[in-house]
């Protein structure tokens, strides 16, 4: 990495997946859980090619410099390092696949074996699926001058066959080939029954699978009608996913995003995985086919495309994975029916996953069925396909309520579902509103308007999260429930906003007078997010410069955004302390003298992804917490709608302070130390001194003084749990706040 003020941005990311590789590496890591952890490392590049080095290529293609911080390396430059870092990191994944995870897997009687390794019965009974099963999705796709060479879907395993010439001692610059997809509708990994020595799927038994492509390449000469194959490899196309709205040239925001996601799918290759030899004249048809160059061709062992062996991950085998953990309630639901007078009476917090996001749903249920409930007002950036806040909204549009739904069209990966569920709630009756064009709705906001002695009560949920309940139980996210006055104003206010006209990016050419919205609680983005924050440190270098205590931490995704890391700088070199708990990306450099030496910034990457955002400033005494949607990225505060709001529950606001930011701090098994070279040092216990594992903390604290609940993923499922009659409680466990907090 370079040497100058900041770290490159992307360079920065591949450290942190390298950190993910790391939890594969690492030999405390269950067999099932090494497997998670690389198809993730393995999902979390594709991402990157998609859009970030995607978008890096079109830069260095159109002269464009970023707008990142940078110090020394151009794009061009920053693409190369790429390339050599992702090579080595690529190889360290198939080293740990090959030589510890499958090997691990094989002592425990699971296996994945090659077509040559069958019996002739296995065989017979593999002939026979693929008969069945296979052969009638399979198309052949010869290429020749009747047939050009086809379109390569993003991401989709082929086959890529060679067939032999007629004159074996003839070259030609254009070679015989053919491809064949690996249809994804088919599962992967393939039973191979009976199998040998053991009774399949008994406790011990073995259980032995081929790769779907491998059947396909033992069967090709029947699908190209016994032309000679000479030779066939797998191979995968990644193509440009990124796009950017004309926002002059838009006039309907739903059919804008249609016709984007339609059309993306047709994007430039930036990268093609290859595994198997291919011969110069191949490589070159592919080249000039796909309009890439050799730096974009990375050859790979087999097999391609790991997420597809997470098959293996769900086989009843717990002692190979982490041990289970089902979220707790917080100790208020276990005495009341009623989630309103829980929230009138005191705010609630959630510390997700360690805490059930069943609250939430229950919120949403009891509002859908309140008949004093007016209206139930919501943002939705990402959401599982089945969700039941889904079925809350619509339930509660069907029960006569206002109901409106604030979708986020440009959730990247999510356009397609989200438009899928949005024309859902249409149907059903839901103010449905797909906010701005310049602008993602990334804020997360429930509001709730219900009639009480004569008067209306708003009740809020703000989260640092989405409103997913899968995500739910994978994702560390804080939730917080509320019935303050001001909060509600503020809330109503970012609905009226969001529905309204566009005032934030000039999209409205309406003429109107200059009025823009204040708020008593929230700082909303891009209005006043960075400016609040920029204060807030100036607020803290103020105290210093007077020899009083200033101090912050701040726990976030990703470091990016220019000038809050240069307020944090001079922070830092005006005296305060702090302590920032970066996730992934780290622009910041830290522990450089006479800039940042009093700058402290530790990783944690574990269990659960690390996705709270926490802003904590000693504030003179005042030490004020704050829960944000957003990350200090220049995105987070220019080009979308995000939300930061304070935690002004006494016991709450300690709470974090002093469990969770410290037990996140104090981290010595999971937590990786950003050194001022730009390297990441793994910290372990110092001799004598004990292991403090900070999300291993919370969920023993969670199952002490939690209250148990049925399974998560049957209680999430709000309307069997209501036609079953009863809730999703077990008697017992003490009275508490949530994940560890401390009890009133």
């Amino acid at each position: 990495m370079s040497q100058g003020r900041y770290f490159d941005r992307d360079l920065s990311w591949l450290e942190f997946n390298e950190r993910v590789l790391f939890e594969a590496e690492t030999a405390e890591t269950p067999l099932l859980e090494k497997l998670k952890f690389l198809a993730i490392f393995s999902g979390n590049l594709d991402e990157f090619f998609m859009v970030r080095v995607a978008g890096l290529k079109k830069m260095v293609e159109e002269d464009f410099q970023t707008a990142e911080p940078s110090d020394e390396l151009s794009d061009k430059e920053t693409l190369a390092a790429i390339r050599e870092r992702v090579i080595g990191l690529v190889a360290r994944k198939y080293l740990c696949l090959q030589n510890v995870v499958l090997p691990g897997l094989r002592d425990h009687n699971v296996e994945i074996i090659g077509m040559n390794a069958l019996d002739a019965k296995q065989r017979e009974m593999m002939a026979g699926y693929f008969s069945r099963e296979v052969f009638p999705v399979l198309t052949p796709m010869a290429v020749d001058p009747a047939h050009p060479f086809p379109f390569l879907t993003n991401l989709s395993l082929y086959l890529l066959v060679q067939f032999k010439p007629v004159n074996s001692d003839a070259v030609s610059d254009i070679p015989a080939i053919g491809l064949v997809e690996i249809p994804s509708v088919l599962p992967r990994l393939i039973p191979i029954q009976p199998a040998t020595s053991l009774t399949v799927g008994a406790e011990g038994g073995k259980r032995q699978y081929v790769l779907l492509e491998d059947l396909v390449a033992e069967s090709l000469s029947s699908l190209f009608m016994g032309f000679e194959i000479s030779a066939s490899c797998t191979m995968r196309v990644t193509r440009n996913l990124d796009y950017t709205l004309l926002e002059n040239e838009v006039v309907d925001l739903l059919k804008s995003v249609q016709r984007e996601v339609t059309s993306r799918e047709h994007q430039e290759a930036v990268r093609v995985d290859l595994s198997g030899e291919v011969p110069d004249n191949v490589m070159r048809l592919l080249m000039r086919e796909l309009r890439i160059e050799g730096a974009d061709v990375y050859q790979k062992p087999a097999p391609l495309m790991l997420q597809g062996l997470m098959g293996l991950y769900n086989l009843p085998l717990p002692l190979l994975k982490d041990p289970p953990f089902n979220p707790r309630l917080p100790k208020q639901m276990e005495s009341r029916d009623d989630i309103f007078s829980l929230i009138a009476e005191e705010d609630l917090l959630l510390h997700h996953p360690f805490d059930s996001f069943y609250p939430t749903i229950e919120f949403l249920h009891q509002a859908a069925h309140d008949p004093n409930v007016l209206a139930i007002k919501q943002t939705l950036y990402r959401t599982s396909g089945d969700s039941p806040i889904i079925d809350a909204l619509i339930r509660a549009a069907e029960n006569g309520k206002q109901v409106t739904a604030v979708v986020e069209l440009k959730a990247r990966f999510d356009e397609k579902n989200n438009i899928t569920w949005a024309r859902r709630l249409e149907r059903a009756g839901v103010n449905v509103v797909f906010g701005f064009v310049g602008l993602k709705t990334h804020c997360k906001l429930i509001l709730v308007v219900r009639r009480e002695s004569g008067r209306l009560i708003r009740y809020v949920n703000v989260a640092t999260g989405n409103y997913n309940s899968n995500t739910a139980k994978l994702y560390t996210d804080i939730s917080y429930f509320t019935a303050n006055e001001a909060v509600g104003e503020d809330v109503s206010t970012v609905f009226n906003l969001l529905t309204g006209f566009n005032i934030l990016t000039g999209e409205s050419k309406l003429r109107r007078r200059m009025i823009m919205p204040e708020f008593k609680k929230i700082a909303l983005a891009p209005i006043n997010l960075r400016t609040r924050i920029i204060d807030l440190i100036q607020r803290e270098m103020n105290e210093a410069k007077k020899g009083a205590k200033a101090q912050i931490i701040a726990k976030m995704n990703a470091l990016v955004d220019k000038e809050i890391i240069d307020k944090l700088y001079e922070a830092s070199q005006a005296g305060v302390e702090i302590k920032l708990i970066v996730r992934g990306i780290c622009c910041l450099r830290p522990g450089v003298p006479g800039l940042s030496e009093r700058i402290h910034v530790v990783s944690i990457v574990d269990r659960f992804l690390e996705h709270s955002r926490i802003y904590y400033f000693h504030g003179g005494g005042a030490r004020e917490v704050y829960l944000a949607s957003a990350d200090w990225m220049r995105r987070n505060m220019d080009r979308r709608i995000e939300v930061m709001f304070p935690v002004e529950d006494p016991d709450y606001r300690e709470a974090i302070i002093n469990n969770l930011l410290t037990l996140y701090l104090a981290d010595n098994v999971k937590a990786w130390i950003l050194k001022a070279d730009g390297s990441y040092v793994k910290l372990s216990p110092a001799p004598g001194e004990a292991p403090l594992r900070s999300q291993t903390s919370f969920i023993e604290m969670a199952r002490l003084q939690g209250i148990k609940s049925i399974p998560y993923d049957e209680a999430i499922r709000h309307d069997s749990i209501k036609e079953k009659g009863h809730r999703p409680l077990a008697k017992g466990g003490r009275r508490r706040k949530p994940s560890g907090l401390p009890s009133s």
